[in-house]
């Protein structure tokens, strides 16, 4: 007896999923064979998260998605560029994206500098000078500002750059950027950028709201003083 799905259950499964995305990757159809009840379950969350509308509109979704992808190196997933082209993106517009992934991946510097030569620097102050630099790279390119607070937050989260994301988060709030589409920009981290990131994402999320360094909703201070401990107590 085998323990695989049969050719035609994996098959109807496949055909559903192309029928729904355009296209089909590797592991749909391993899934499909070996784990049918679990391709169809992945498929309903990949469905909730990236293609069932949510807060964000499209070109907002894939705005975030684009820095995203290129901070994890998912050069497969390419139907996101077509996707942000379709809700109206430029080349211009993925050159910004562009240029917000790779000043995550270097905001290790500024951390570096302030973590060991501030003593030498003494003028130098962290949070201005990433924000001074952050400015120049998006001046004059038209983004919403935002956006760029969202889609900065969701890309830290995807390095594990904590310190980082809080600043993004504070900065949404500043730019009026609603908690709703600000959540929804952070759950896109959990495919790409792994459950484990987004749990942090979460607890970053939560101690702005429990130190009050964020003008949070009641429904969000609700939420962080709800006891919300990992196995060990921590979290």
């Amino acid at each position: 007896m085998t323990d695989l799905a049969s050719e035609q259950d994996a098959l109807a499964i496949l055909e559903a999923v192309k029928a729904k995305r355009g296209y089909l990757l590797p592991h749909h159809g391993l899934l499909a064979l070996t784990a049918p009840r679990l391709a169809r379950a992945y498929d309903e969350a990949y469905t909730a998260l990236t293609l069932d509308r949510r807060a964000l509109s499209e070109f907002e979704k894939e705005f975030v998605w684009l820095p995203i992808l290129m901070a994890t190196d998912e050069a497969i997933a390419t139907h996101h560029i077509a996707k942000f082209k379709a809700a109206g993106g430029t080349d211009r517009d993925a050159e910004t994206c562009l240029r917000l992934a790779g000043f995550a991946r270097g905001a290790r510097d500024f951390r570096f500098v302030h973590r060991h030569w501030a003593g030498l620097l003494p003028g130098f102050d962290r949070e201005r000078a990433y924000r001074d630099a952050l400015a120049a790279l998006t001046r004059d390119r038209g983004a919403e500002a935002g956006l760029v607070e969202a889609a900065m937050a969701a890309t830290h989260a995807c390095l594990a750059q904590w310190e980082e994301l809080a600043i993004h988060i504070r900065g949404a709030y500043s730019a009026g950027f609603t908690e709703v589409k600000l959540a929804e920009a952070l759950s896109l981290v959990m495919f790409p950028g792994s459950v484990p990131h987004f749990v942090e994402a979460a607890r970053v999320w939560r101690d702005l709201v429990k130190a009050d360094a964020v003008p949070a909703s009641a429904a969000m201070r609700l939420w962080a003083s709800i006891d919300q401990s990992g196995f060990d107590g921590k979290v």
